[in-house]
């Protein structure tokens, strides 16, 4: 099976390292094109992939074709590679906003389409992504590139109506919960502990707290209860959070859509979210 990327950005990166460190492919396997080489050395360096800067290269070597390039480059992209585009490969959108219909509708035929949202922990073996496909995917062929997200961490299948809300949640999601860490971190520094710790009790108390939720299969609420004793101090917290709108901030609230893609309907993207604001909490 040969797998292909047209792009190598950020999420790109953090996918292909976290195959080539799975062994899912080869990394004689594995194609990238990108317009910068220096984007594509240090995976060239490090694991010894194809790389190139010609996407049309990469369009014909690939079993299965990753476009991993921004949303508004999707039209440019897709009219360079169609015509080496056949009708047995599988192509994989990444990008937030661009339906398998539009997709389908700019390489002008009939397209085996998998959309996907991954997100970057990928890069560390612990990503989240949601898939679907179009009719013309067979369900040996969906479960193939499903085996392949779930290489770098879980894999869920959706119907693609609910695809903005793992935009939401899971996609941008890491931004939400390294502000929280930050804030988290900053206030204990405002208390007296070293930067470095504080990033360290941060991170390691939502990584734990993480799998409480993933390996008790017990509700969210039922473990922050846990936590708060009558009158005690965490209650206390939770009551403040509540009050500066914690539990609300991430809801849709008035704001500019700039991610450049006009189908995208993601609250959070589109409408803004109060995080930021919610999260002052502990830095005041």
């Amino acid at each position: 099976m040969k797998l292909g990327f047209i792009g190598c950005g950020n999420m790109a990166q953090a996918m292909i390292t976290g195959i080539l460190t799975q062994k899912v492919v080869s990394p004689q396997e594995l194609i990238v094109s990108n317009p910068r080489e220096e984007k594509t050395a240090r995976l060239k360096d490090e694991f010894g992939i194809i790389t190139t800067t010609d996407n049309k290269e990469v369009a014909k070597q690939s079993d299965i074709l990753v476009l991993s390039v921004k949303p508004q480059v999707y039209p440019a992209v897709i009219k360079e590679i169609r015509d080496e585009v056949s009708s047995e490969q599988i192509i994989v959108t990444i990008a937030a906003g661009v339906s398998m219909e539009a997709a389908e509708r700019q390489f002008g035929k009939e397209v085996k389409i998998v959309r996907v949202m991954p997100n970057t922990p990928a890069l560390v073996g612990e990503g989240m992504s949601g898939l679907c496909c179009n009719e013309y995917v067979t369900e040996e062929e969906f479960d193939r590139v499903h085996k392949i997200f779930e290489s770098f961490g879980k894999a869920e299948k959706i119907t693609e109506n609910l695809m903005d809300a793992v935009v939401g949640v899971s996609g941008s999601g890491p931004a939400y919960v390294y502000m929280f860490i930050e804030a988290m971190a900053d206030a204990a520094v405002a208390q007296g502990l070293p930067r470095k710790q504080a990033y360290t009790f941060a991170a390691q108390t939502l990584l734990g707290s993480a799998k409480m939720v993933l390996e008790t299969g017990q509700h969210p609420g039922e473990l922050k209860d846990a936590v708060c004793s009558p009158a005690g101090t965490t209650i206390e917290a939770v009551n403040v959070l509540e009050k500066k709108g914690m539990r609300s901030a991430p809801s849709p609230r008035p704001g500019a859509h700039r991610c450049g893609t006009p189908d995208c309907r993601c609250p959070l993207q589109r409408r803004g979210c109060g995080w930021s604001a919610a999260l002052s909490s502990f830095r005041g």
